[in-house]
C-alpha cells in the first residue's frame, strides 16, 4: 500500500491559503483517480482505492500543521509499509516560486512545522516528499502570515494549471518511485 498524505489546515478559513496546498493535490488525486469522498478517521479524512494493482491511501490531517503527523498514527502499524518507499507527503513551499515543483527523497524540515510535526510522528525524516512553490516570502513578511494568507489569483491559477501534471508525477511515483520522478518532474 502507498500513503500520500496531503498537509494543511482543517476549516473553510483555510482553503485558499499557500498552506493547504497539499490538501489541494490530494483532492485533485481522489478526483483524477475516482476515488470518491474523503471520510474522516481518527486524526484525518481518508479517500481509499486503487491505481492499477496498486491500494492507495489518500490523507488530509485533521488536526493543525504543526500537529500533522497525528495524522500517521494508523500507518506506523501498517504491516509490510516501508515509510522511505511507501509513503509521499505533499507540502507547500515558500522557498520555491509558484509553478516549481520538487520531489525529494528525504530530508530536513527546512523550518516547515507540518514536516517537523511528521518527522517527529515517524522517528525519522527519510520519506518522500513533494514541495509545491507556492512563492516566495517578501522581504519583511512574517512567514505565518505569509503562508496562512490566500495566493494572488494569477498565482492560484498557476496552481492548479500544475495540477494535473501533479497528478500524473505521483502516479508515476506509484508505480516507479521518487528517483524516476525527480528526473523527469523536479523544475
Amino acid at each position: 500500500m502507498k500513503i500520500v498524505l496531503g498537509l494543511g489546515n482543517p476549516g473553510a478559513e483555510y482553503d485558499q491559503t499557500r498552506h493547504n496546498v497539499g490538501w489541494w493535490v490530494v483532492d485533485r488525486l481522489a478526483y483524477d483517480w475516482e476515488f470518491g469522498p474523503f471520510h474522516p478517521e481518527e486524526n484525518v479524512l481518508v479517500s481509499k482505492g486503487e491505481v492499477g494493482d496498486i491500494e492507495v491511501q489518500l490523507l488530509k490531517p485533521t488536526k493543525y500543521m504543526n500537529r500533522s503527523g497525528s495524522a500517521l498514527t494508523s500507518v506506523k502499524g501498517l504491516e509490510d509499509f516501508q515509510v522511505t518507499e511507501d509513503l509521499l507527503v505533499v507540502v507547500d513551499d515558500a522557498a520555491l516560486d509558484v509553478g516549481r515543483i520538487r520531489f525529494r527523497p528525504e530530508g530536513g524540515e527546512g523550518g516547515h512545522n507540518g514536516l517537523k510535526s511528521v518527522s517527529s510522528a515517524l522517528g525519522s525524516n527519510g520519506y518522500a516528499r513533494l514541495r509545491v512553490g507556492v512563492g516566495v516570502k517578501p522581504e519583511g513578511h512574517d512567514m505565518s502570515n505569509w503562508v496562512l494568507s490566500p495566493m494572488a489569483v494569477e498565482e492560484e491559477d498557476a496552481v492548479i494549471e500544475l495540477l494535473p501534471e501533479l497528478s500524473d508525477a505521483v502516479g508515476m511515483w506509484l508505480e516507479e518511485g521518487v528517483g524516476a520522478v525527480m528526473n523527469r518532474f523536479n523544475r
